[in-house]
């Protein structure tokens, strides 16, 4: 049989390893379980060279399968701890494998699996840890997984699709910008020198006189344009990290034309989705709406989130505090004022989430067909221009020559 060596720890926390004969990984896994020794590594002997993938994060992706794999098997009956540590067992992540492996020696030493989960907030948001804590609350964990698991897939699909529409835009922008960066840096300094040698310098079409200006200060713009661009990001990071700076910056975004409905119509579908799967789950109306405010990813929503909750805490319904907030429709709040009168919350934000889903779409849709010939347009102009510029002198020395 192979012989495997193995690292882990003991139930103790101490730093264990050796070296086993077994028929394969599973086997070495089990032989360890026995004896009380959590494995973190298992590497077969001659082929420890392998490189594991360390020190990258746990993506949302990543979090979605798991927890769909932990509902089932949570529905299946299995054990808490073993499941943990099936799952951990499995994951090439080897970040999110030692947070499991943590998680589980937590639940096993006695802590409620959300406990274990609150301490690792860069993977398990406070969302996820309270729909866990109100799943093991009500008895129902592996319902609240399940929710948990299609929450997550469709956020992950939401911002898919938006990044995925932004590849072309980005491409077409980048691409313009090179091959003009290439043509004034490389191509028109050889046109000038020609222009120069033949003497008419002084008598240049204006166009080409601005062309080859321009072309003589590339270098310049490049590198001034590089530092406006780098201050420019430094100070939106800075101002970012303010709270009244992320309200100027997010309320500047709602308000660009096109752009601004596309983010306001993502913030309503996320507020929807998490607020509902959260009172679907049984957290309280007050911590839902604390943790959807936290969660919002505007502060102009999170601002609107935390006055309803002010407003809910005087005796107020949902609905009426958000209908005096610019940010969401009409429509919406009227929604929500249907699913509080039929005691059918839940169901209706999901609903309303779903419609601005597809809204979002058509949204991107929308802003690729303004934007695909707006792109081609002024790439087609500035390369035009360009070119009829540099060809102007040309054309008029064959007619002199004529």
């Amino acid at each position: 049989m192979p012989t495997y060596a193995w690292k882990g720890t003991s139930r103790g926390g101490a730093a264990q390893e050796g070296v086993l004969e077994a028929a394969n990984k599973d086997a070495v896994v089990a032989m360890l379980r026995k004896q009380q020794v959590r494995v973190t590594a298992v590497t077969e002997k001659g082929k420890e060279i392998a490189l594991p993938k360390i020190g990258r994060g746990v993506s949302q992706k990543e979090i979605a399968i798991f927890t769909r794999q932990f509902s089932v098997m949570i529905d299946a009956g299995l054990p808490l701890v073993q499941c943990l540590e099936i799952l951990g067992t499995q994951q090439d992540n080897r970040t999110f494998q030692k947070t499991l492996f943590d998680v589980r020696q937590d639940v096993e030493s006695g802590a409620t699996l959300a406990d274990a989960l609150k301490k690792h907030p860069k993977i398990f948001t406070d969302l996820y840890c309270n729909m866990v804590a109100a799943g093991e609350a009500g008895g129902i964990l592996d319902t609240i997984l399940r929710r948990l698991s299609e929450y997550i897939e469709k956020a992950v699909a939401l911002s898919a699709s938006v990044k995925k529409a932004m590849v072309y835009p980005v491409a077409v922008i980048g691409i313009a910008i090179g091959v003009v960066w290439v043509i004034m840096t490389w191509v028109i300094p050889v046109f000038s020198a020609l222009f120069q040698n033949l003497g008419g310098g002084a008598a240049l079409p204006l166009p080409t006189r601005i062309v080859i200006t321009i072309s003589n200060l590339m270098l310049p713009i490049t590198i001034v344009g590089g530092i406006v661009i780098g201050l420019g990001v430094y100070f939106y990071r800075q101002s970012y990290k303010t709270e009244q700076g992320r309200r100027t910056i997010d309320g500047f975004k709602l308000r660009i034309p096109v752009i601004g409905m596309l983010l306001r119509k993502i913030a309503v579908a996320r507020f929807c989705r998490t607020l509902g799967t959260l009172v679907s789950s049984g957290v309280p109306i007050l911590d839902s709406l604390d943790i959807t405010a936290r969660t919002a990813g505007n502060q102009v929503v999170a601002d609107a989130v935390n006055a309803t909750r002010r407003s809910i805490e005087q005796g107020k319904t949902i609905a009426e505090p958000l209908g005096q907030t610019d940010v969401f429709p009409t429509m919406v709040t009227q929604m929500i004022a249907v699913g509080e009168q039929t005691g059918a919350l839940d169901t209706m934000l999901n609903k309303i989430a779903d419609f601005y889903d597809q809204e979002v779409d058509n949204g991107v849709a929308t802003l690729l067909t303004l934007l695909e010939p707006i792109l081609i347009s002024f790439l087609g102009v500035t390369i035009g221009f360009i070119v009829v510029a540099m060809y102007m002198p040309i054309f008029a020395l064959m007619s002199l020559i004529q």
